[in-house]
């Protein structure tokens, strides 16, 4: 099979809407998290990890059927392309495709649609872009619009696995030969029908920032903060990439997606293990091949436990861990694709950032390698992983050029 390469990154994230800026602020220590000056509907849960995007980035025409979530994946795509070095020739030939995740469709486009419906009672005064924000398939949909792709589009919607299935997907269809360029990612929103979700079945953080919050693995947590964004990247066949003189950014070596078969939302660390374990057997490796684990980890009790048990065991205590949620809030269905990025960034950058707010390991997350502050080290390989409701599990292997 092909090998496949990233060649082009983009991003929009609660730590910054360029790559400069995330790799900054990862260094640095810097959270996204703050409160939400106007809590709706008697939210106790007020963080939250907002992102910063420019609409005008975006031909008028184009963003009147996009939503904040379209926005984000639409925007981040301009970058990963630029960067990438595609043409349009490349994009409009067929061989080019689109995999792009989200939750769902835009929740505020969402919530506005059927509020005027509920509230009014008829059509009148909805615009008819309204639906185009709504579908679940609209960030994969307006990106492949924006650069005129006319390959394949997929767009998984599977929580907080989405923009990982998305990448290894479009990897598998690379190393197949069906296409030979994908652009792929996810993409979500910080609407407050999200946190008010966790909120409903105790999971959301009840604290008001700047008190450190989200707190993954530490015993002091107390509930995952919903952020928003999204993370392109443009991924291709070597060969291609070679024969039109990109430079490859690091290699996609490995991917798994599997299911718990067990519980809509109890997290099962046998599950989660096996994921991992396929994941590895997909690049060939052994566990001591990985250098540095980045943790789905959300900071809630369930979730952080399971995942603790089933990385001891798989990797045991040797390999570094560390989960960036505490800089950005669990960006939901984008999660996969900022995160894959922030390795791809550590792995050129030469540091491991560490898991923000982590003071006090809970003893049932203990028996890792936690990274409680920067560490100067060049990860050669690195393994990212994502848990989602409905038990689906995702993972994903990179190694750097």
């Amino acid at each position: 099979m092909r090998r496949v390469v990233i060649t082009g990154m983009g991003l929009i994230s609660p730590i910054g809407a360029t790559l400069e800026a995330a790799t900054a602020a990862l260094r640095g220590g810097l959270s996204g998290v703050r409160a939400r000056p106007t809590p709706p509907l008697g939210l106790r849960a007020v963080a939250y990890a907002p992102a910063e995007v420019d609409p005008q980035r975006i031909p008028r025409k184009m963003r009147r059927g996009m939503g904040r979530q379209a926005l984000f994946a639409a925007s981040a795509s301009l970058d990963a392309v630029v960067m990438a070095g595609l043409d349009a020739a490349t994009l409009r030939g067929g061989r080019c495709g689109v995999a792009v995740g989200s939750t769902m469709g835009s929740p505020e486009s969402q919530y506005d649609y059927y509020a005027h419906l509920i509230q009014r009672g008829d059509l009148m005064g909805l615009k008819g872009t309204a639906f185009f924000q709504v579908m679940a398939h609209t960030a994969a949909a307006n990106v492949a619009l924006l650069h005129g792709v006319t390959g394949r589009v997929i767009s998984p919607n599977s929580a907080c696995a989405s923009a990982t299935q998305a990448i290894g997907l479009a990897a598998e269809l690379i190393q197949l030969g069906r296409q030979d360029v994908m652009i792929c990612g996810g993409a979500d929103e910080a609407h407050f029908t999200a946190t008010a979700t966790f909120e409903l079945v105790g999971g959301a953080s009840l604290q008001r920032p700047p008190a450190p919050t989200p707190r993954p693995f530490d015993r002091a947590r107390d509930g995952l903060v919903i952020g928003e964004g999204a993370g392109i990247l443009v991924i291709e066949a070597l060969e291609h990439a070679l024969a039109r003189g990109a430079a490859p950014l690091a290699e996609v070596i490995g991917f798994a997606s599997t299911c718990d078969g067990a519980h809509l939302s109890q997290p099962q660390a046998e599950g989660m293990a096996e994921c991992m374990r396929v994941a590895l057997d997909s690049a060939g490796l052994r566990p001591g091949g990985i250098d540095y684990i980045n943790a789905h980890a959300t900071a809630t009790e369930v979730g952080d436990i399971a995942e603790a048990e089933a990385t001891r065991a798989v990797f045991g205590a040797a390999i570094p861990i560390s989960s960036t949620k505490g800089h950005t809030g669990h960006t939901l269905g984008a999660c996969g694709a900022i995160e894959a990025i922030f390795c791809v960034l550590m792995m050129r950058g030469g540091f491991l950032a560490p898991t923000l707010h982590l003071t006090d390991i809970d003893p049932a997350a203990a028996g890792l390698d936690h990274i409680t502050a920067l560490r100067l080290l060049r990860p050669r390989r690195v393994i990212s992983n994502n848990f989602a409701f409905g038990g689906i599990n995702a993972a994903l292997i990179l190694e750097a050029d």
